[in-house]
């Protein structure tokens, strides 16, 4: 038996990646090697290995050091975060846990196990045989990794849950720390910095993922980037209040971790009752782009996939606000179908009072002073050009003035008799109650019922605050209310199998893996400035693949900014996610509508690459030069932009060199300039007259790379890359 008298040790490799875990001797499963694929590991390599790794005792360290488990212990000796906290009314606040049972795959698993990518699960009871505990482990097909644990209370005495939170080590060389902040309208802003002592935490508890949240937490080896440098990342893939932290003790033990940040007393466990933890998800990669693309993938095993097809839509908001006028909408749906639009979304402000953004909420009945015939005419005229209707809704929220907060005030989430301070004129509906969930599941239904609607656009305009349930003395519901939305969303979807759903929340406030196993989208910002955007789509496809970024040609002035920009920069930036169009096409001028039909066609013909290839974002440029594209799994084609943000024109000597592409294939590059191009441009001599571009092979447009044109700021210039024929022999 290998590491002790009982259970096993586990090596798990998939998609380039191994971890190797020691379950054995009756402990909690813990991670001896996570990283690159090991070749050659059997069960003396895993032996050698996991003996090799154990540290010296520091000169006032207990002994054995501390083995620090996917779940730390505290009584173990361990003095970081413990994976789990919580009481029997202030006993019990350390338990030690012992393995009932191991098992890869549902199979039982004793001394050395080795799989591909492959779950394990430990089953264990504390010493007191009052908590039951269950912890699962994944290697996903992808590479990523995955873990969850779930407790049981086994007694009559409540036990109340505190945190809960799962731990991944990291190597002494991942110095630095990189993760997300930002603000409504300027969302996913990076920022890093070196590893501290201590701890990193970021707690969210807006009841929601947040304009601010982490998004992802990365520790790397000192200057990691998008192509280089060896990294590690954890993400919770929870849509309400949850955490994530960075910890290195004094010991000099890194770990990266994450769970659900419960508020006091929101989770009491009566006997029989458990609590399980949302999925945290950890990634190792070489580079960030590495990274990403194992969540990519993830996401696109995802049973229904997004379609690559991705309909390019038409949001009317901007267009019209609250100003619903039924032959404006008609003709804003003709002028879409014109310009080659795939999907029509009629946005806030069909139903109740809703004439703006201070009464109505939660009235999903169609207005008739607005709609008088309903919303047939526009829905029948929509489908008969051809597109997809889509709907808004924002069905967790209420205003006080409506018609529903009037008759169910006790509905209203709130921490005491009076209401919580009012955000965007709107209170949160209390979906833990179940006669309030049932009620808003009858309106949604009833209105998918009536309508041939394919798309939900599903809104989250505030935080919650002071999120608890009125009849039940102000008890904490975020828990229970990010459990109800996502049981709304997978009963809504089981009722219409076909339907697809954003995921909005004052913009991008709710992305993450939570949500994306229900919601087809995301919308990134409400702040569609492609200046900002550029940022966005960057940081964003972190996580997120391509084809769930919703996307959009902004108007020509941005509503947010007040900046103005050409077509052909709003457009460049917008065929890089799930395409889309934010802008009253009354106002295009007939120069200007022409252009969109090119940038709209040009996208159709190739979203199959857009939406489905590698992205690869390129290092070491100044940070106003943003260089960015996709590339086919299978290398043979392209699609590249390189962007100017700012007063700045690249210094002659800067090349465009792209990275991803097969060293040794031959491939033609050349610019794509739809409508006029780029403003300021002045090509360098390898366009050539007819913009033909030149025949270069993969090795040599990433080293060497190609001279760059000059533009005017704000502006893009788009490459394709098509392999044509074989590089000569000997080339890699």
């Amino acid at each position: 038996m290998l590491l002790g008298t009982e259970g096993s040790t586990v090596a798990l490799t998939s998609a380039g990646v191994t971890v190797l875990i020691d379950a054995s001797g009756g402990r909690l499963p813990a991670i001896v090697y996570w990283g690159p694929a090991l070749a050659g590991l059997d069960e003396a390599q895993a032996a050698a290995l996991a003996a090799a790794a154990v540290p010296v005792a520091g000169s006032n360290d207990p002994e054995p050091r501390p083995r620090i488990a996917l779940l730390p212990e505290h009584r173990t000796g361990w003095t970081g975060r413990p994976g789990l906290s919580g009481s029997f009314a202030g006993a019990g606040w350390s338990p030690a846990f012992r393995s009932t049972s191991v098992t890869v795959d549902g199979e039982p698993a004793c001394g050395y196990v080795a799989a591909g990518a492959a779950g394990l699960e430990v089953r264990a009871v504390d010493d007191s045989a009052r908590l039951e505990l269950r912890v699962v482990l994944e290697l996903l097909p992808a590479g990523l990794l995955r873990a969850r644990a779930a407790v049981r209370n086994l007694t009559e005495e409540a036990y109340t849950v505190d945190d809960l939170v799962l731990a991944f080590p990291v190597p002494a060389d991942a110095t630095e720390l990189l993760d997300f902040t930002g603000r409504h309208n300027q969302e996913r802003v990076p920022q890093r910095g070196p590893f501290p002592a201590g701890t990193h935490l970021r707690e969210n508890r807006r009841g929601r993922t947040g304009a601010d949240g982490a998004h992802l937490l990365h520790a790397g080896t000192a200057g990691f980037g998008f192509g280089a440098g060896r990294v590690w990342a954890v993400h919770t893939a929870w849509s309400g209040n949850h955490t994530h932290y960075a910890e290195r003790v004094h010991t000099g033990e890194r770990l990266l971790g994450g769970g659900e940040l419960l508020l006091p007393g929101e989770v009491r466990l009566a006997f029989g009752e458990s609590y399980q933890s949302p999925w945290v998800y950890a990634a190792y990669g070489d580079g960030l782009d590495e990274i990403a693309r194992r969540f990519h993938r993830h996401l696109r095993a995802r049973d229904p996939r997004v379609s690559t097809a991705r309909p390019v839509t038409l949001n009317v908001w901007e267009a019209v606000y609250f100003d619903h006028d039924a032959d404006r909408l008609i003709d804003l749906a003709e002028r879409a179908a014109a310009a080659g639009v795939e999907r029509y979304v009629l946005d806030d402000g069909w139903f109740g009072s809703r004439r703006d953004d201070t009464s109505g909420l939660g009235d999903w009945v169609v207005s008739p002073d607005v709609w008088p015939a309903g919303l047939h005419p526009l829905v029948d005229r929509v489908r008969a050009l051809g597109m997809q209707f889509g709907l808004w809704f924002e069905p967790e929220m209420v205003n006080p003035d409506s018609d529903l907060a009037r008759a169910h005030p006790e509905w209203i989430m709130a921490a005491r008799p009076e209401p919580p301070l009012e955000s965007r004129h709107q209170q949160v509906l209390n979906l833990g109650i179940p006669e309030a969930y049932e009620h808003v599941k009858a309106r949604l239904l009833a209105v998918l019922g009536e309508y041939a609607i394919g798309y939900l656009k599903w809104d989250h305009n505030r935080d919650l605050i002071e999120a608890g349930t009125r009849t039940d003395l102000g008890r904490p519901g975020v828990h229970a209310q990010t459990l109800a939305f996502y049981r709304l969303l997978d009963e809504i979807r089981a009722a219409h199998p076909g339907l697809e759903i954003e995921s909005c929340s004052s913009g991008g406030g709710r992305v993450d893996l939570g949500v994306l196993e229900r919601a087809d989208r995301i919308w990134i910002s409400d702040n569609i400035d492609p200046h900002d955007r550029q940022r966005m789509l960057r940081w964003t496809s972190q996580l997120v693949a391509p084809e769930y970024l919703g996307a959009h040609i902004a108007s020509g002035r941005s509503h947010v900014t007040g900046r103005r920009h050409d077509l052909g920069f709003r457009a460049a930036t917008a065929v890089f996610g799930h395409l889309g169009i934010e802008w009253d096409l009354a106002e295009a001028t007939p120069e200007e509508a022409a252009e969109l039909r090119e940038w709209i066609a040009f996208y159709r013909r190739r979203r199959d690459l857009l939406l489905d290839g590698d992205i690869v974002r390129l290092d070491g440029y100044d940070d106003r030069i943003l260089v960015h594209g996709v590339v086919a799994p299978n290398r043979s084609r392209a699609l590249f932009a390189m962007v100017i943000t700012d007063s700045v024109t690249p210094d002659p000597a800067v090349r465009l060199r792209l990275r991803g592409l097969d060293h040794g294939r031959l491939y033609r590059i050349r610019p794509l300039l739809i409508g006029p191009g780029p403003s300021g441009l002045i090509p360098p001599p390898w366009w050539g007259e007819d913009h033909d571009g030149r025949v270069l092979s993969g090795a040599a447009l990433e080293l060497a790379g190609v001279a760059c044109p000059r533009i005017h700021p704000d502006q893009a210039v788009l490459y394709e890359v098509v392999a044509e024929v074989t590089a000569p022999a000997g080339a890699r």
